[in-house]
């Protein structure tokens, strides 16, 4: 899920920035920003501190053991998880969650992701994941998304491509005034800007099928985007530590689908595509190596 509109009667409800706030009305830190008495702190020298965006919503975690790799360090897929849940909780908090976008027919889907790893936290370490849109064009939406330590430093940042979808006739919905009105969107985070859509490479090594399982389906009943990466994941090389992680979805797997993994392998990169059984893409993972 994504973003949409606050439903709740109740006379208080939590905002997108964990204030307060009368229903009909900006909570402390909304105003405080609306009035521009909220600035941000400079950056301290030589670091990448960032003071939380007024309207960003957040929430802090601690990295489990069951979301670390055999490095002990956080691994790809639990980033995307972090990512897709802050999202997900934030809609759910503003009754925009699974049950009332079901009634709708209504369902966010995931075009692509950018990602930059600036560092993977270990095991045990309090992390801060943060989110909010900056923009809605017809039915398209684009939201940023970081993962901080607890002294506020990136450890991941990330933009997002969002469809808004009729899942009755399978086919973009637009986005309406009253989906969004209860979001204050934010600046765009500073980050390189890719294309969309990945050239697939012709020259790919076919790797074994698999079929789709239960285990790998959402509640929209097709594979879950963070799914896709933790396939690919499979085929990186040994000691390939990833700085750059991009995705495009094209098509949506479901249960029993066949999933046919090609992958091309350069000294610094990784393309990962996984077809279906004609060897068209459901996804193409996009691996770049850190040059450390």
């Amino acid at each position: 899920m994504f973003i949409g509109r606050r439903k709740s009667q109740l006379e208080k409800i939590k905002c997108s920035c964990y204030h307060f706030r009368e229903s009909n009305g900006p909570c402390k830190a909304q105003a405080k920003a609306k009035a521009g008495t909220v600035q941000e702190p400079k950056a301290k020298a030589g670091g990448s501190f960032l003071w939380r965006r007024p309207m960003a919503y957040r929430f802090e975690s601690r990295v489990r053991y069951s979301e670390i790799g055999m490095d002990r360090k956080l691994t790809l897929g639990a980033i995307i998880n972090y990512f897709q849940d802050c999202s997900t909780f934030q809609s759910e908090e503003c009754g925009n969650g699974i049950d009332y976008l079901q009634t709708q027919n209504r369902a966010w889907m995931i075009l692509s992701w950018q990602i930059e790893i600036l560092r993977r936290p270990m095991l045990g370490e309090r992390i801060i994941v943060q989110t909010w849109p900056y923009e809605f064009k017809a039915f398209y939406g684009y939201r940023n998304f970081t993962l901080q330590d607890e002294q506020g430093a990136y450890l991941a940042k990330a933009n997002s491509i969002w469809a808004f979808m009729n899942i009755e006739s399978g086919r973009p919905a637009k986005v309406l005034p009253e989906n969004i009105s209860d979001y204050r969107m934010e600046p765009p985070l500073e980050m390189m800007n890719f294309p969309r859509k990945i050239q697939a490479p012709e020259d790919c090594a076919r790797m074994d099928p698999f079929p789709v399982v239960r285990h790998h389906l959402d509640t929209n009943n097709h594979v879950n985007n963070g799914q896709y990466i933790a396939m690919a994941d499979e085929y990186l090389p040994e000691n390939f530590e990833v700085s750059a992680l991009r995705v495009e979805y094209r098509a949506q797997a479901k249960l029993h689908d066949v999933i046919v993994p090609m992958v091309h392998r350069e000294e610094d990169s990784l393309t990962v595509s996984l077809c279906d059984e004609t060897g068209k893409p459901y996804a193409v993972v996009v691996y770049t190596r850190s040059a450390v």
